[in-house]
């Protein structure tokens, strides 16, 4: 029996707005697609917050032994200032402002977006495709919406035609959102505008003179809308139908409904089975915004160089304290939440470290100790089955720490267990924590006693770049591997936890 048998997901849908057992359309197989980033300036921790939930769902699928195919794409053109259907492009307005091609500020924020991934230990997805390399695509979706009547043209845009859709199907059935009241609540059209109606979207924008990002279609020289890439890669890589779509709570409502929207007015499917979405990050309980002061990047969290933060934390730190919070729940950054994450990291890489100086089970063989111990593993599987789970997973990994730790100390205790039991409770509990959760032990080297893993390789890195060079909370074991490989180092205030990349 395959592991997916024996620990069946449950996935909240936010489409059927309840929990629901997890059903791939094809047996054994799972089709993922998540709504990736705007590359036109430096990754945010709630993308981070983001993509790390769903790398957990894509590991922990694979873990259960599904082949997974997971496609996050990369948005390079259509997103325009402030989300609508006006204004200038993101990506062109920032090439304009640092006077720079617009696939330099495409490349050089794919580049930074992916070195935060790798420093929070991300797994790159099966398939990155970019909107810009799929504008023939694009355009023969739109022509396909408007053959079917969803969509029009004016001067050289097109829109996608709400009214008309929602004489067929229900617009709104994602964010739950009403079509009359949407209606009611939106402006009056000017006699500049070119839509029908003020909830139509664009699926195609005309160029204006001077517009940077452009491309020839039926309908004139232009660009695609910002809702459309989705619809239009998601399809191509999954299908007509897949089984879970992804992205952060923002996106519900419009980017995700339109994508239903496009998908039905296309291939009349709506695309995905399952939408799933996570929530935001807040600060000190109030939400994380450069308005409210209170927003930092992931170099600032990683530095503590930030009036909010009392000092650096690793990025396993980092990663650890976002899976103490279920994906879907707010999770509100604190320095004593940090700590606390830190410790808790910290314990499970220390019972990891212990396994190996344990001594073999086997004896009088205790068979009710040994269901026990086998029990939490299947209690933190479960918990990880049940709508991706981490915080009670953890809960689960922290008794059996409790339970290394008491064979360590005490090995009659080990001598009871059975050797089967033993050996499937630690594979899981080394599988859980490194291959679902994705931590890594931050303080381990290289054989050779120069390459250094995680975050002191990204450090350095950093430091070569001159990025930065702040405080970095340190341990004595990182700082010895790091004067081994010859990093000088320097005590910045004086206390042995605490060092600067000189």
């Amino acid at each position: 029996m395959s592991l997916y048998d024996q620990y069946p997901v449950s996935i909240y849908n936010s489409l059927k707005k309840e929990k629901e057992v997890f059903k791939p359309i094809h047996e054994g197989r799972v089709g993922m697609y998540v709504c990736g980033p705007t590359v036109y300036s430096d990754v945010h921790l709630g993308n981070v917050r983001t993509f790390v939930s769903f790398d957990v769902m894509f590991r922990y699928l694979k873990y259960l032994g599904y082949k997974v195919r997971y496609v996050r794409n990369i948005t390079d053109v259509g997103h325009l200032v402030g989300d609508a259907d006006e204004g200038e492009d993101k990506i062109a307005k920032k090439a304009r402002l640092e006077e720079l091609e617009p696939m330099e500020v495409v490349q050089k924020y794919t580049n930074g977006f992916h070195d935060v991934m790798d420093m929070f230990n991300a797994i790159p997805p099966s398939i990155e495709p970019t909107a810009t390399g799929h504008i023939v695509e694009q355009i023969e979706f739109i022509k396909q919406i408007i053959d079917n009547g969803y969509a029009y043209e004016k001067d050289g845009s097109v829109y996608f035609d709400v009214r008309k859709y929602s004489q067929d199907h229900k617009y709104g059935e994602l964010s739950g959102r009403n079509i009359e009241d949407m209606l009611s609540n939106t402006r009056e059209l000017s006699g500049q505008d070119q839509k029908n109606d003020p909830l139509d979207f664009a699926l195609w924008k005309n160029a204006e003179s001077g517009h940077l990002m452009r491309w020839p279609s039926p309908w004139g020289i232009g660009f695609p809308g910002w809702h459309l890439e989705c619809s239009v890669m998601s399809t191509k890589y999954l299908g007509e139908k897949f089984d879970i779509h992804g992205g952060g709570m923002d996106l519900k409502f419009p980017h995700h409904e339109a994508e239903i929207a496009q998908n039905k007015g296309c291939t009349h499917s709506g695309g995905a089975n399952y939408w799933v979405h996570g929530n935001m990050l807040t600060v000190n309980g109030r939400k994380m915004a450069k308005s409210e002061g209170n927003g930092f990047t992931p170099e600032q969290l990683l530095t503590g160089d930030h009036k909010l933060l009392e000092r650096g934390y690793s990025p396993m730190t980092v990663r650890f304290f976002m899976l103490m919070s279920h994906y879907a729940s707010t999770l509100d950054f604190s320095n004593e939440a940090l700590q606390a994450a830190e410790k808790g990291y910290k314990r499970l890489m220390a019972s990891v470290n212990l396994i190996e100086k344990l001594g073999q089970p086997g004896g009088s063989v205790d068979k009710e100790k040994s269901a026990e111990l086998t029990s939490v593993i299947d209690q933190a599987l479960k918990d990880l089955s049940d709508d991706f789970n981490t915080a009670k997973a953890v809960a689960s990994l922290f008794d059996l720490s409790t339970k290394i730790n008491t064979f360590y100390q005490q090995p009659g205790e080990l001598a009871k267990i059975d050797p089967e039991a033993f050996e499937y409770a630690i594979k899981h509990f080394k599988g859980i924590i490194f291959d679902v959760l994705g931590l890594r032990n931050e303080g381990e080297i290289a054989q050779d006693g120069k390459t250094l893993d995680g975050v002191m390789q990204v450090l350095i890195e950093l430091r070569k770049q001159a990025k930065f060079s702040k405080n970095y909370a340190l341990s004595d074991k990182i700082r010895d591997d790091l004067k081994e490989a010859g990093v000088q180092l320097k005590d910045e205030k004086g206390g042995e936890m605490s060092y600067t990349i000189d």
